[in-house]
């Protein structure tokens, strides 16, 4: 019986409920060869738990030329999506990443507010 492996199973991926991050939002890389860079969230994936961020996570590419379209071949440079807990959103007011805090205003709108500062980043 030497040689025979037991078939493991992987366990469960766990996503994030909602992402404290939106489409638009600057943010703070805190890990990874980007650590430290800023960029805007350019879109979010909620089914894998990941965002695209704007010049950050470049990877390179190799793409078959497609004439129908238009398209040359060759290494294409191009943005892949992170996890989204290895992003913190960044502050434009007081120019330093920060968690979010949600607090309700007058109207009963809830809106993410800087922890530091206490700027606002849902309009």
């Amino acid at each position: 019986m030497l040689g025979l492996r037991k078939n493991k199973k992987k366990a469960p991926l766990t996503l994030p409920n909602r992402f404290h991050v939106k489409m638009g939002d600057t943010v703070w890389v805190t890990h990874g060869k980007d650590k430290g860079k800023t960029g805007i969230v350019r879109k979010t994936f909620h089914d894998r738990g990941k965002v695209l961020v704007e010049g950050i996570n470049l990877i390179k590419k190799a793409v078959r030329p497609n004439p129908m379209a238009g398209q040359q071949g060759g290494i294409v440079e191009m943005e892949a999506p992170m996890p989204v807990a290895k992003v913190m959103l960044f502050c434009l007011q007081c120019n330093k990443p920060t968690r979010v805090k949600k607090t309700t205003l007058g109207d009963g709108k809830k809106v993410r507010v800087c922890q530091k500062c206490s700027a606002q980043f849902d309009s």
